[in-house]
């Protein structure tokens, strides 16, 4: 039965948009939540899988949010059009009736779901990568690079960005890995060094608030800021503002550095991630990085800035992000 929607009067905020997603949602949830559990019979069957998840994820789509999907994400590949929170209630139900299962036949099943044409499957691939990263670490790191270099969105970026943090605070050596995106030529791989940095401090309140965490993130942000793509320049900004979280004061000086580089060379890259940053730090403090950043915008065409880019040009991008060789699933 379809949910009878509240009348305008006694919602006067709220939106015919908003109004038709909350309905959609309310009346789709327990059917996502089922067709989870449904999926938690197939493990053993990728291909089985596969074409369940197709099913039901059709059986939600919403040609509404569809058409939005394409607008808010200019170039998105093949969507079914399923709302988040109903592919996070498949989620939940496959959790729930997977709980006490091993977890070693889901990496086949992630690797299929990662050769699905349609990025919701490859979306709910990523939150079966979320748990084998703890108990297959090296082999889910490779589906996730592999994940990172055919991502072509900014939401399939950050989304792959929670799998990519927790398998850096599990084993922190990676933050080396990460490193090297900062030189890819794909500007979506290096969206995600900023995202992975925006995201750790909230997979884990506990580790991922630790001083190794602003260390190496703010090293990497060093790396990538005055980079000309807006979708790194908006993930930049995002990492920092989650930063202040761990180390403000940090954040603050290394504001107050970049925007004393960026006056110097009349950087608009870099002083537009800089103002975005502000209204998360001190107010005295704020005021004279504004000053500083008087009058300095981003011009359109003005190459990179940043001093990956830089490498890159001396070594020759092509040489840098490279695709590593992928181990078998074995």
């Amino acid at each position: 039965m379809t949910p009878v929607l509240a009348a305008p009067e006694t919602n006067p905020g709220r939106s015919p948009a908003t109004a038709h997603a909350v309905a959609f949602v309310a009346e789709k949830k327990p059917l996502a939540e089922a067709i989870g559990r449904d999926l938690a019979e197939l493990t053993a069957d990728p291909e089985a899988f596969a074409a369940a998840l197709r099913t039901g994820l059709l059986s939600l789509s919403d040609a509404e949010y569809l058409e939005g999907q394409r607008r808010v994400a200019p170039g998105i590949g093949a969507v079914l059009g399923v709302r988040w929170p109903l592919i996070e209630a498949i989620k939940r139900g496959f959790r729930e009736s997977t709980r006490r299962e091993r977890t070693s036949t889901w990496l086949f099943v992630a690797d299929r779901l990662l050769r699905e044409p349609e990025l919701e499957s490859n979306w709910f691939a990523f939150g079966l990568l979320e748990r084998l990263i703890q108990d297959e670490p090296e082999r889910t790191w490779q589906l996730t690079r592999r994940a990172a270099r055919e991502a072509a969105d900014w939401i399939t970026v950050d989304s792959l960005a929670h799998v990519v943090g927790k398998g850096i605070l599990a084993e922190p050596y990676r933050w080396a890995e990460l490193e090297q995106l900062v030189y890819s030529p794909s500007r979506w791989e290096r969206r995600l060094v900023g995202s992975t940095i925006a995201t750790t401090p909230f997979i884990d309140r506990r580790r991922g608030r630790e001083p190794l965490v602003a260390q190496h993130g703010l090293g990497l942000i060093a790396q990538l800021i005055g980079d000309a793509e807006p979708d790194v320049q908006k993930a930049l900004a995002w990492a920092l503002r989650s930063l202040t979280v761990v180390d403000r004061e940090a954040v603050t000086t290394f504001c107050e550095t970049e925007a004393g580089r960026a006056a110097k060379t009349a950087d608009g890259h870099r002083a537009w991630v800089i103002r975005d940053v502000l209204p998360k730090l001190d107010q005295v403090r704020t005021a004279a990085i504004r000053a500083t950043l008087d009058g300095i915008r981003r011009r359109p065409g003005s190459p990179s800035t940043s001093s990956a880019a830089e490498a890159a040009d001396r070594f020759g991008q092509g040489m840098l992000g490279a695709p590593q060789p992928e181990p078998p699933l074995t």
